[in-house]
């Protein structure tokens, strides 16, 4: 490969490099934007946990600090829910069905709007 060669591959790695690190730092603006708000989230076994979003990995597994998880429960009793503190939990991206944030309209569409960019 001679040398403009080279020069134009390289050209052409920084800007798809620069065109994630741009779309990454779009998705971590919006994260941070999440942090300390109240999280509703539901898993595959039927429960969900309410808490204070903390953090969120590359993989999407969620912490919530604070949390509460609620149950269903099956006996007959004056409360269809259980629930109890568990404090801060790790929810696996493979165990969520559903996540619900806390905030206005005007966010909950601009996080709509993020997702279908994904």
């Amino acid at each position: 490969m001679d040398n403009a060669q080279e020069a134009g591959t390289s050209s052409t790695q920084e800007e798809s490099s620069h065109t994630s690190e741009t779309k990454t730092s779009i998705y971590v603006a919006q994260a941070k934007k999440l942090i300390h708000r109240r999280m509703l989230v539901g898993i595959k076994d039927g429960r969900f946990f309410i808490g204070n979003f903390y953090c969120i990995d590359k993989q999407g597994n969620i912490i919530l600090q604070d949390a509460v998880e609620y149950r269903s429960t099956r006996r007959s009793s004056p409360s269809p829910m259980e629930h109890r503190g568990v404090g801060l939990i790790l929810i696996p991206s493979s165990c969520r069905t559903s996540c619900h944030v806390d905030c206005s309209i005007e966010e909950q569409l601009s996080l709509l709007s993020l997702n279908r960019q994904i």
